[in-house]
């Protein structure tokens, strides 16, 4: 299909995914338990760190998180004793284990005792002008490991373009904290990230339909098939290029369009 049936086609996709019924079967499901913006962040960020294996599984590992913390991210952040990190201990989801927590829980408290959102660790250092959000990420996974005592094992579980990652799980959360629209899913909080400067999520389905619509043309996948493939979406929707993640998704979970 050409250009212009392409885009009528994806068009149709993202109306028919981007609604509230794809929350609750997604890690987007577990912010959107909150409506405080800080447990909204919080609670997002380990979501999409998380968002690895069966979604039913990623969801309930979140839930027994969050459980860990009163189900009040924020205040527990903020407020936690050393006592009230024991039950982190033996909390495991793949190979994020208690070690990973406790530091995310530390570099937490570090962030929120300075600054009241997130939004800051990934914008206080990138160039806020550029294309995407390469610099973004590159800023934050340097923050994140900013702490002197952070564990080297915890490197695995944030990701950066400087590695030629495709960055997939922090790419979402950057999608659900600033793309705005009517339709409920994302959450739109920043505004210091354009939704044009987003970069698609490359997970396995939207990589495989990707590849069968001609939008990667690339045989790996890493920082660059996610930058061409943005490039591609863009041609589409210069301004919110990344709505056509839902599209992208849908059809290869629900559709199996490989």
């Amino acid at each position: 299909m050409n250009q212009s049936e392409l885009k009528d086609f994806l068009d149709a996709k993202v109306k028919q995914y981007n609604q509230p019924g794809f929350i609750e079967h997604d890690p987007v499901s577990i912010p959107h338990g909150y409506t405080k913006p800080q447990d909204i962040e919080i609670s997002g960020f380990i979501a999409a760190v998380l968002a690895w294996g069966q979604r039913k599984t990623i969801i309930s590992k979140c839930v027994e998180f969050f459980r860990m913390m009163d189900n009040d991210p924020h205040a527990f952040i903020l407020n936690h004793t050393e006592s009230d990190l024991k039950p982190f201990v033996n909390f495991k989801h793949r190979t994020f284990n208690g070690t990973d927590a406790r530091y995310f829980i530390s570099l937490f408290r570090y962030h929120y005792e300075r600054f009241s959102s997130l939004e800051e660790a990934f914008v206080h250092a990138a160039d806020t002008s550029s294309v995407d959000v390469e610099s973004h990420l590159v800023s934050f996974y340097n923050y994140f490991f900013s702490l002197p005592d952070y564990p080297p094992r915890t490197r695995k579980h944030v990701s950066s373009p400087a590695k030629n990652s495709a960055c997939k799980r922090l790419v979402m959360f950057l999608r659900w904290m600033v793309r705005a629209d009517d339709c409920g899913v994302d959450f739109g909080l920043w505004k210091r990230i354009e939704p044009g400067q987003l970069v698609c999520p490359c997970d396995l389905h939207v990589d495989r339909v990707a590849r069968k619509l001609g939008l990667i043309t690339r045989k790996q996948t890493d920082w660059k098939t996610a930058q061409e493939l943005t490039a591609n979406l863009r041609k589409l929707d210069p301004e919110d290029p990344v709505k056509y993640d839902f599209a992208l998704f849908g059809l290869g979970v629900e559709e199996k369009f490989y």
